[in-house]
């Protein structure tokens, strides 16, 4: 449910109704999802849990020194990608316009709330072929 990078942070799974807050995680220096309130304990997302955000998602390129882009969407769903590649960053959002923007490089700050768990957790989730072919917004 959580990417790899915050095995070593306490977690507890995501709630429809859950006010989230991308956070920086000070144990893995990666970051992810807290509950407000809750900043040191990661909050699990299942592959299809949409979200919305309060204002447009801003994101920080891969390297993190360039400067931060914004995307002018507040709805994104969860997914994987990438899974068949060990000691990746899996976790990611997809936007309606089928950008895919990894949660780690998500600013600081930015709130979100839970709209809906999925169903059915996997079956959301797309063939190996159609991950490959998807892009990654940098």
């Amino acid at each position: 449910m959580c990417d790899y990078s915050l095995e070593s942070v306490a977690s507890r799974p995501a709630k429809v109704g859950d006010m989230l807050v991308s956070s920086l995680f000070s144990n893995s220096g990666t970051r992810g999802f807290a509950a407000v309130g809750e900043p040191e304990v990661a909050v699990c997302l299942l592959p299809g849990t949409e979200l919305a955000f309060e204002k447009p998602v801003e994101f920080e390129a891969r390297f993190g020194f360039l400067t931060t882009r914004r995307i002018n969407q507040t709805m994104a769903r969860f997914r994987h990608i990438n899974e068949n590649v060990p000691r990746l960053h899996h976790d990611a959002l997809e936007f309606a316009d089928g950008k895919i923007i990894l949660l780690t490089h998500l600013r600081q700050g930015q709130v979100a709330h839970v709209l809906q768990l999925p169903a059915h957790p996997h079956a959301v989730e797309p063939a190996p072929e159609e991950t490959a072919a998807r892009s990654v917004v940098d």
